[in-house]
């Protein structure tokens, strides 16, 4: 098994020490994992970014090691329609064994709060976080896969509690995953939304398709942000 999406307190939404967070990865039989924290941009340059320092990363994870799994080191950046020169920019600091290009905001607000949501149906919103994704993997390149494509339905705030569905939204999921397969990236299957919505972001439905259209590189995460979480549902 494999976790290539995880969290510790170097993120700035997370208190999980990477050691124990290790060590239960080593109890749950994974063979790989790869912590992705949060360097984080909202859409609009003005508001502060969340992000972390090249020292505090090395700080934690250089150091860390393991006799039973091996350990990779990543990032999740946030990416925006206007930011990829900042990513170079990090990418110049250090070398990351994987770097999961996220959308994290559309229209100012991140979908996981409820600023969001409001004044929306849930179709603007849908489509609203959809828009703003295509547009930020049409000018970005320097990310080996797009993380959890569907991150907008995940919040408890989603009004319906369900799963963004392939069919509702095909044409311009369709343009997303083709613009991620002709720049040769991936696509990241995160299983945090188990849990929220009863499927995977995005669901085997975009898997599919991501196949149809050519797409041949998948990745797993648990988006653990705990050690309690890490490697959940990723062997399914």
């Amino acid at each position: 098994m494999f976790d290539f999406h995880m969290h510790s307190r170097v993120s700035f939404d997370s208190k999980g020490d990477p050691a124990n967070m290790v060590r239960v990865a080593e109890e749950r039989g994974l063979r790989e994992i790869c912590f992705t924290d949060h360097y984080d941009y909202n859409s609009e340059p003005a508001v502060a970014p969340d992000l972390f320092t090249v020292e505090d990363y090395a700080r934690e994870y250089d150091g860390l090691t393991s006799n039973k799994l091996l350990i990779r080191r990543g990032v999740e950046f946030g990416l925006t329609t206007w930011n990829q020169k900042e990513l170079e920019w990090l990418l110049s600091q250090r070398q990351f064994d994987f770097v999961i290009g996220s959308i994290h905001y559309a229209g100012g607000f991140d979908p996981y709060y409820p600023g969001y949501w409001n004044g929306k149906t849930l179709k603007e919103a849908f489509e609203l976080y959809l828009e703003q994704s295509l547009a930020c993997v049409r000018v970005h390149e320097n990310y080996d896969v797009l993380g959890h494509l569907n991150y907008v339905c995940k919040s408890e705030h989603n009004p319906s509690h369900m799963p963004l569905r392939y069919e509702d939204y095909s044409d311009i999921c369709d343009e997303i995953m083709k613009t991620v397969i002709a720049k040769g990236k991936g696509m990241e299957i995160n299983t945090s939304g188990v849990d929220r919505v009863g499927d995977f972001l995005p669901s085997k439905a975009f898997l599919r398709r991501f196949k149809e259209l050519g797409g041949e590189i998948i990745t797993v995460g648990s988006d653990a942000h705990d050690p309690s979480r890490v490697g959940q549902y990723t062997a399914e």
